[in-house]
């Protein structure tokens, strides 16, 4: 299967990615010649792996019977110094709220995204060290 996005420059920094029927915009910071119109490329990045790894724990976590409230995933990434300035490391920290959550399904919810459904997670993985923990208020 093939997917294609189309990505347009909007001037200065700005550039806007068609993704189906949405759009996208990313910008740079005023101190790199944007103007704040959208997010930066990176940030989108982790953006994206906290949205494909939350929509698996969610998914798995009602098939388990978990009666999740409430879900914030935490993404903390650290960028390298060195051009091409990348992630090197990106770690996770799951928020789960909810009524008589166990510990054990919520880990093999996100054990099973991490290591088996989340194809961000999968792509990210070959490149960039991926960490992960839970807390449960």
């Amino acid at each position: 299967m093939e997917k294609q996005i189309s990505v347009v420059w909007k001037g200065n920094m700005a550039f806007e990615a068609q993704i189906d029927d949405y759009k996208v915009m990313m910008d740079a910071a005023p101190a790199s010649g944007g103007q704040h119109q959208g997010p930066t490329p990176k940030p989108l990045l982790m953006a994206s792996l906290g949205g494909c790894t939350g929509m698996d724990v969610i998914s798995l976590a009602r098939k388990m019977r978990q009666e999740v409230e409430s879900l914030e995933i935490i993404l903390k990434g650290s960028i390298t110094d060195e051009h091409p300035k990348h992630y090197e490391a990106i770690h996770l920290i799951y928020v789960f709220k909810g009524k008589d959550l166990d510990p054990e399904k919520l880990q093999k919810a996100v054990d099973l995204s991490q290591e088996k459904y989340c194809g961000v997670a999968g792509t990210l993985k070959r490149a960039v060290k991926i960490s992960y923990e839970i807390v449960i208020k």
